[in-house]
């Protein structure tokens, strides 16, 4: 890739490594970005660049705006998730100004950002694929644990809707402990 790309990812990757919140001793946001663009690839090994730069920016900063500073309460849930889409966005695009992208290459990862086109979008499918794997594959368990399993079904079934057949075929050769294997399985049936 070019130096402007380069540039991008370090800032953005700096900008994660800021993160507060460790994961197996890493910058939480860092570690998600680094396997959010590891699923773009392995999904679609001849990713553009605006999807690259889009996923490795899908949620820079989040920690900025915890969950905790909105209602408890579904309307509550969704502002908090339209207001991070828009954050996210526009801390992409100021980075991605920075380092010298062009209005056009900018307005096309902020798209990719917001899922605008979802999903009749090839490459937003891709990232919302990448987006539900990394949910199976590394939050389902921690979150299971916590909530009540109707939640959990109504959850994953969300998540198979929205996925391609490809990612469906990813997500089932993923390891599962027996709880979550169970939920998947309950509901793929309903």
């Amino acid at each position: 890739m070019n130096e402007t790309f380069t540039a991008a990812i370090r800032r953005f990757d700096e900008e994660n490594a800021r993160d507060p919140h460790l994961e197996n001793g890493q910058p939480r946001e860092l570690l998600y970005a680094e396997r959010l663009t590891g699923w773009v690839l392995k999904l679609c090994p001849a990713a553009s660049e605006p999807l690259l730069l889009a996923a490795r920016c899908q949620h820079i900063c989040r920690w900025q705006s915890p969950r905790e500073h909105y209602p408890m309460t579904r309307p509550g849930y969704l502002k908090w998730r339209a207001d991070l889409k828009k954050f996210h966005a526009e801390k992409s695009g100021s980075i991605l100004h920075e380092v010298g992208y062009d209005e056009e290459t900018i307005r096309r990862v902020q798209a990719l950002n917001l899922k605008k086109n979802f999903p009749a979008d090839a490459e937003v499918r891709v990232l919302e694929d990448a987006l539900c794997l990394i949910f199976l594959e590394f939050q389902l368990a921690s979150l299971a644990a916590k909530s009540d399993d109707e939640k959990m079904i109504n959850a994953l079934k969300k998540s198979w809707e929205k996925m391609t057949a490809a990612a469906r075929v990813e997500a089932l050769k993923l390891n599962y402990g027996e709880h979550e294997l169970q939920l998947i399985q309950r509901a793929l049936a309903a």
